[in-house]
């Protein structure tokens, strides 16, 4: 590549990003169904016009930041990982990286939550869909091999069937008692269950559930 169209490529990518930090404040801000293009062109001080050059509609805004999240997603799970030898051990803290990050990362954790995609865009190497699809086949990644090491130092039954499977179903159950420690905190703490206590017991209660 020559050093101009290097050059230009890098300032089209920093553009996006912009574009993209800007969408994550937008959103953050009104919600993603009350969001506006032009308040997000506005925010990243572009023109309307350039915005839809880098993003055809902000369902592709989201969709972009769900990359985000995704990447951000695994490099927390590794972390989390990287800290405990047992796999059980792994999981478990798997599950607390995940509370976390929507702690942390509403906006990204919200994109996740809503984002939908149909057959063929995930059909479509080129789609942004499909790389969604890859990026998360790379945070269950992390999650298969904390069970692989589980099963293996005999921490986790091997009768799991399916380590796909069995990532996503805990990914699942995490998910949604994390949403309703959000939508339901408050009736909870208001029971006598505070949320963090819901949050924590609940990823205890998966790890065993899994556990040798």
């Amino acid at each position: 590549m020559e050093p101009t169209e290097s050059r230009r490529h890098e300032e089209k990518e920093r553009r996006r990003e912009d574009i993209l930090d800007a969408a994550e404040s937008v959103f953050s801000a009104k919600g993603f169904d009350d969001a506006k293009m032009d308040d997000i062109a506005r925010a990243a001080r572009v023109s309307r016009a350039l915005l839809y050059i880098y993003f055809k509609d902000k369902r592709e805004l989201q969709f972009a930041l769900c990359l985000r999240g995704l990447d951000l997603l695994r490099q927390r799970f590794s972390e989390a990982r990287s800290r405990h030898l047992r796999g059980v051990d792994q999981i478990r803290a798997i599950g607390r990286a995940y509370v976390g990050f929507a702690q942390e990362f509403p906006v990204y954790f919200n994109a996740l939550a809503r984002s939908e995609a149909q057959h063929t865009e995930l059909e479509n190497a080129d789609s942004i869909c499909h790389r969604m699809m890859m990026a998360g086949q790379l945070v269950h990644a992390e999650s298969i091999a904390a069970l692989m090491t589980g099963q293996k130092d005999g921490t986790i039954r091997r009768d799991l069937g399916n380590p796909l499977q069995v990532a996503m179903t805990l990914w699942g159950f995490t998910h949604g008692v994390v949403q309703l420690a959000i939508t339901k905190g408050e009736i909870f703490a208001h029971e006598g269950v505070p949320p963090t206590t819901f949050l924590n017991d609940a990823i205890d209660m998966a790890t065993r559930s899994i556990a040798s």
